[in-house]
């Protein structure tokens, strides 16, 4: 089959590869669309260190089931469907507690860390756990499938944070997560959302996507900004979705006195912290990672345009088109947010 092949850093290769096995209890599916996420882009140049070549990445997919493993018998061949990204193994004492999204073992796909190799979605068919498949209704079209997987991300980060009906709700980052976290948090119960960002076009998408107020981050001083628009007293919340220190700072100081903030950027692997003032003002932190099981919801919000996803897609391409377009996206291009891949047509 044809795949898109990472075959050394900078290097992206349209080229046959072996067909998927398909176990006793996995799924082989048809990839009908297949986003490219920031970490593929981020791979790509070897920084993560969790792309080693030779990998197919690519982990934000929905396709149909072509071929079921012997053991799984409530699909049928020809069913809508979308996958987590990560494999949990089940077996270990976070899966058991209810925390697949912190196993101890997990895998997820596209990534290759030298302690495992799991080929991802940048090809026609990909084999996966019936375990973490999950069907789709007919009205949710492939591409918009696609992105179930950022939407839960999104979903989860706001299902670990204790908001309430009617709080104000900072979102630094207005990139694809964050987009897609202002819109889970009004789902939740935000009713005044300040999107934060360094790009118009972006934070004019936030706007239409439901934040009420929208700061440029480099124009104005945030924190006093957020100030002005709740009565001196600070958001009730905070979700950093960059991972940098100013930005996460700038979370920080932005909520009010017992304000929480969540962090859901994982850009730099550590960061200054002001300490202070998260002590004395009893800030509480929250670190988010991935999901935790929320894709029904996910499907749900997104079928009934509850989380709109169509405005973030801003190209959809041939998998033989996928080489020149990491080019494009590796060197900048402000202008796409989520290019999607479709594998088979």
């Amino acid at each position: 089959m044809k795949a898109l092949l990472l075959t050394e850093y900078q290097k992206m290769q349209h080229t046959d590869v072996d067909e998927p096995v398909v176990g006793d209890d996995d799924v082989l599916i048809q990839v009908e669309a297949c986003g490219i996420c920031g970490s593929d882009i981020h791979g790509y140049d070897g920084s993560t260190g969790r792309r080693i070549p030779p990998l197919v990445m690519g982990h934000e997919a929905a396709g149909t089931v072509v071929e079921c493993g012997a053991n799984v018998t409530d699909l049928e061949t020809g069913a809508r469907v979308t996958f987590d990204s990560m494999v949990s193994c089940g077996q270990c004492h976070f899966c058991r507690d209810g925390h697949q999204n912190l196993c101890d073992n997990r895998m997820v796909l596209g990534v290759s860390c030298g302690e495992y190799r799991r080929h991802g979605a940048f090809a026609q068919r990909i084999s996966v756990p019936r375990r973490i498949v999950y069907e789709l209704p007919e009205s949710l079209p492939f591409e918009h499938a696609a992105l179930v997987e950022a939407v839960s991300v999104a979903v989860h980060a706001v299902a670990v944070t204790p908001i309430r009906l009617g709080d104000t709700v900072v979102v630094v980052g207005a990139g694809m997560i964050g987009l897609l976290t202002l819109q889970a948090a009004r789902a939740a119960g935000a009713t005044r959302i300040i999107a934060v960002d360094l790009n118009d076009k972006r934070l004019e998408t936030a706007r239409q996507l439901g934040a009420t107020d929208i700061l440029r981050g480099d124009q104005v001083d945030v924190p006093a900004a957020v100030r002005d628009l709740t009565s001196g007293r600070g958001a009730d919340v905070a979700f950093e979705v960059v991972g940098a220190t100013p930005t996460i700072q700038t979370a920080i100081e932005s909520v009010r006195k017992g304000g929480s903030v969540t962090l859901v950027g994982n850009v730099a692997p550590t960061i200054e912290l002001p300490l202070q003032s998260v002590v004395t003002r009893e800030i509480r932190l929250q670190g988010t990672c991935g999901c935790n099981g929320e894709y029904p919801q996910c499907i749900d919000l997104m079928n009934r345009g509850v989380i709109n996803v169509e405005p973030l897609i801003t190209a959809k391409i041939s998998l033989a088109d996928g080489p020149k377009w990491f080019e494009r996206l590796y060197a900048g291009d402000p202008e796409q947010m989520k290019v999607v891949i479709c594998p088979n047509g």
